[in-house]
C-alpha cells in the first residue's frame, strides 16, 4: 500500500510541474541575469485580470530580455485560501 501511495504522489508531482509556464523571448533573449518579478491577479476564475503587468515598461529601455509567466508554489499557496473568492495569481518574470 505505500508503494501505490508513493507512486500516485510522484505521478501527480511530475504531471504538475511546469504544467502553466510560458516563456517569451524578445531580440536575443535574457543578456545578463537580473530578474524583475511581479505578480499577475484574475478574477472570476482567470477571466477578468484585476490588475496591469507592463512587462515592456519593467525591461525599460533593454531590447534583449526574456518574459516567463508561470503558476509557481506560492502561487498554488495563495490561490488555495483566494479561490474561495474566485481569484488566482500567477508569477510574471522578466530577466534582462
Amino acid at each position: 500500500m505505500k508503494k501505490v501511495t508513493i507512486i500516485i504522489m510522484l505521478v501527480t508531482l511530475f504531471a504538475l510541474i511546469g504544467c502553466a509556464t510560458h516563456i517569451h523571448t524578445i531580440g536575443k533573449g535574457a543578456q545578463g541575469g537580473q530578474m524583475i518579478e511581479t505578480r499577475q491577479w484574475y478574477a472570476l476564475w482567470g477571466l477578468v485580470p484585476l490588475n496591469e503587468v507592463d512587462t515592456h515598461a519593467i525591461a525599460g529601455d533593454v531590447t534583449d530580455y526574456e518574459i516567463k509567466t508561470e503558476q509557481n508554489a506560492l502561487d498554488i499557496i495563495l490561490n488555495i485560501f483566494t479561490s474561495a473568492i474566485s481569484v488566482y495569481s500567477r508569477t510574471v518574470t522578466v530577466t534582462k
